[in-house]
């Protein structure tokens, strides 16, 4: 069984280019000394600096979920959430100070006939995603402390770090449709 698919690996693609395009401008960043060099280069590189920075937390969630779920046997695939990716597009494009919006999500099912997903399944899978959240905002909390780290990789992780804990946080939050309520509701079920 292939992990990730052409499909999935399209689908990762454009998110990223979303993502990279929704939070171009969202990060200050230090200005070079050299101010035509840096205007001129200025959308290339805010672009991939915002990939860097954003991207990876995103995939690395949704493959959190997806692992757990094939690791279970189940069917599970990494997709684009389109209609939230052009509502993200359109609030950066109006100028919205806060932009809110779901850049991918990983369906996942059962593979074959009588096959069952228990409640504790649900919240391991539910969870896997903010668990990877929490454990890139403490790697890159570590690495913060190290000596020896140039200062645009210093820039990264402390974006990594605060960008890892907002989504850790904000998935946890037990409304509908988040892994906070995934997680609470297969508690309920549980017991």
């Amino acid at each position: 069984m292939v992990f990730l698919t052409i499909a999935e690996i399209l689908d990762m693609a454009i998110m990223i280019a979303f993502v990279g395009f929704i939070f171009k401008d969202a990060f200050p960043r230090q200005r070079v000394d050299d101010p035509i060099a840096y205007y001129t280069n200025a959308s290339r590189s805010d672009f991939w600096f915002a990939v860097m920075a954003v991207a990876p937390a995103i995939i690395l969630h949704e493959f959190g979920h997806k692992l757990i779920a094939v690791a279970f046997g189940l069917q599970a695939s990494f997709n684009a959430a389109y209609g939230w990716l052009i509502l993200g597009t359109l609030l950066k494009l109006m100028n919205f100070g806060f932009i809110f919006f779901v850049p991918a999500y990983v369906s996942f099912g059962c593979a074959g006939f009588g096959c069952v997903i228990l409640p504790w399944q649900n919240i391991l899978i539910a969870f896997a995603g903010p668990l990877v959240n929490l454990l890139l905002w403490g790697v890159a909390s570590v690495l913060l402390y190290q000596k020896g780290i140039k200062e645009q990789h210093r820039d990264i992780l402390f974006l990594t770090k605060r960008i890892n804990m907002f989504l850790f946080v904000f998935n946890m939050i037990p409304i509908p449709g988040f892994d906070g309520h995934k997680v609470l509701l297969g508690i309920f079920q549980l017991f």
